[in-house]
C-alpha cells in the first residue's frame, strides 16, 4: 500500500508505520465503508481494538465542484521538504489554522498541540517523516477536530498514525440504532420501511436518553469552542455510535467542518436556487435571486439538526409523563434558526432544558 512504500523509503513516519509495514500487528477487519474513496475498517493493533481510516481523498466535497479535502496522489506527502526548520513548520501549521479556522486568538496553542500529537515516537523532536504525515492529516477536517477535542469525552481518542492512515479507539456500536444489515440488502429496503424496522432495533428508552444526552453535549462541544464554531453538514444515525456503557461516540466526522472555512467556499458561488447551495446533506444556505450567488449563512444550527435526529429516536417509548414536555422542546429545538434573534441564547436554553428533562427521568435508572 502507499503508505508503506512512502514509510520503507523514509519520506514518511509515524506510530503505527512500523505495525502495518513491518511487524503487520495492524490488523484490518469488517470494512464498515462502500466507497474506494472514504475507507474505514475495524481493526487490531497490537491486541487493542480500533477503527482505521485511510484513502479518504474525497472526503469532503462541494457539490459545486470545490474539495474541501483534496489528495492528490502526485503531490501527497510533498510537504514540508527536506532543510525545513520546525520554525518554518510551525509558521505553515499556523498559516493552514488561520485559513480553515479564521483569526482565532490562541492559534498558537493549537500549533504547539498538533507539534505533540506528530511526535509520534515521543523523543521530543519532530523528524521529517513525522512532519510530512503530520501535514497531510491536517488536511483532513475530522484529524483536526480530533486534536482540537482530544478531552472531549464524545470525541474518539487518535491511536495513531501513518502517513494519511490513522487509527482511532473503537466504538462497540458503530451506528444509533441496533441492526447493521448487508449493504445489499439494504439497496432492496424502502427508505420508509428501514425507518421503522430501525426504531424497533434500538435499546431501552433510558440508555436512548443518556445517548441522546451525549449528542447534545457534543454539538456543545463544537459551538464556539476556542477554536471557533464548527457545523455538522452530515447530521444522520450512521455517523454516531456508543459504546458499553451507552455513552454517545461520534463514528465518523469528515462532515463536521470549520464555519469559517465553509463560508469562504460557499459565499458568491453561482446558483439558480436554494438546493444549488448545499453542503453534506444539510448544511443550506440560500440563494440570493438579485445576484444569483449563494449567501454564506447557514440557516439550520447544529443543535435543530440533532434534535431533528433525536426526534423519534426519543419519542418512541417515552414514559407516559414527560412525552408531552418532551415532544414541545423537541419541536421548538427543530424550529432553531441561525438568523433568529438571540439565537446563541435560546439555544443555550434550549438545550439545557432538554438535557435536565432527560437527566432527571434517568438518574434513578439502572439503565442510566
Amino acid at each position: 500500500m502507499l503508505q508503506c512504500d512512502k514509510y520503507k523509503t523514509g519520506v514518511i513516519d509515524g506510530p503505527a508505520c512500523n505495525s502495518l509495514c513491518v511487524t503487520e500487528t495492524l490488523y484490518f477487519g469488517k470494512c464498515l465503508s462502500t466507497k474506494p474513496n472514504n475507507q474505514m475498517y475495524l481493526g487490531i493493533w497490537d491486541n487493542l481494538p480500533g477503527v482505521v481510516k485511510c484513502q479518504m481523498e474525497q472526503a469532503l466535497h462541494l457539490d459545486f465542484g470545490t474539495e474541501l479535502e483534496p489528495r492528490k496522489e502526485i503531490v501527497l506527502f510533498d510537504k514540508p521538504t527536506r532543510g525545513t526548520t520546525v520554525q518554518k513548520f510551525k509558521e505553515m501549521v499556523y498559516s493552514l489554522f488561520k485559513a480553515k479556522l479564521g483569526d482565532q486568538g490562541n492559534l498558537s496553542e493549537l500549533v504547539n498541540l498538533i507539534l505533540t500529537v506528530a511526535d509520534g515516537d515521543k523523543d521530543g523532536q519532530v523528524s521529517l517523516g513525522e512532519a510530512k504525515s503530520a501535514w497531510a492529516l491536517l488536511q483532513l477536517n475530522e484529524f483536526l477536530l480530533m486534536v482540537i477535542l482530544q478531552d472531549k469525552e464524545h470525541t474518539p481518542k487518535l491511536m495513531g498514525f501513518c502517513g494519511d492512515l490513522y487509527v482511532m479507539e473503537s466504538v462497540e456500536y458503530t451506528s444509533l440504532y441496533g441492526i447493521s444489515l448487508p449493504w445489499v440488502i439494504e439497496l432492496f429496503i424502502p427508505s420508509g420501511f428501514r425507518r421503522s424496522m430501525d426504531q424497533l432495533f434500538t435499546p431501552s428508552w433510558p440508555r436512548k436518553a443518556k445517548i441522546a444526552i451525549g449528542l447534545l453535549e457534543f454539538v456543545e462541544d463544537v459551538f464556539h469552542g476556542p477554536y471557533g464554531n464548527f457545523l455538522m453538514c452530515d447530521t444522520s444515525a450512521k455517523n454516531l455510535g456508543y459504546n458499553d456503557k451507552y455513552d454517545l461516540k461520534m463514528v465518523d466526522m469528515r462532515k463536521i467542518v470549520p464555519e469559517t472555512n465553509l463560508k469562504e467556499l460557499i459565499k458568491d458561488r453561482h446558483c439558480e436556487s436554494d438546493l444549488d447551495c448545499v453542503y453534506g446533506t444539510d448544511c443550506r444556505t440560500s440563494c440570493d435571486q438579485s445576484t444569483m450567488k449563494c449567501t454564506s449563512e447557514v440557516i439550520q444550527p447544529n443543535l435543530a439538526k440533532a434534535c431533528q435526529l433525536l426526534k423519534d429516536y426519543l419519542l418512541r417509548g417515552a414514559p407516559s409523563e414527560i412525552r408531552e414536555e418532551l415532544e414541545k422542546q423537541l419541536y421548538s429545538c427543530i424550529a432553531l434558526k441561525v438568523t433568529a434573534n438571540q439565537m446563541e441564547m435560546e439555544h443555550s436554553l434550549i438545550l439545557n432544558n432538554l438535557k435536565t428533562l432527560l437527566w432527571k427521568k434517568i438518574s434513578y435508572t439502572n439503565d442510566s
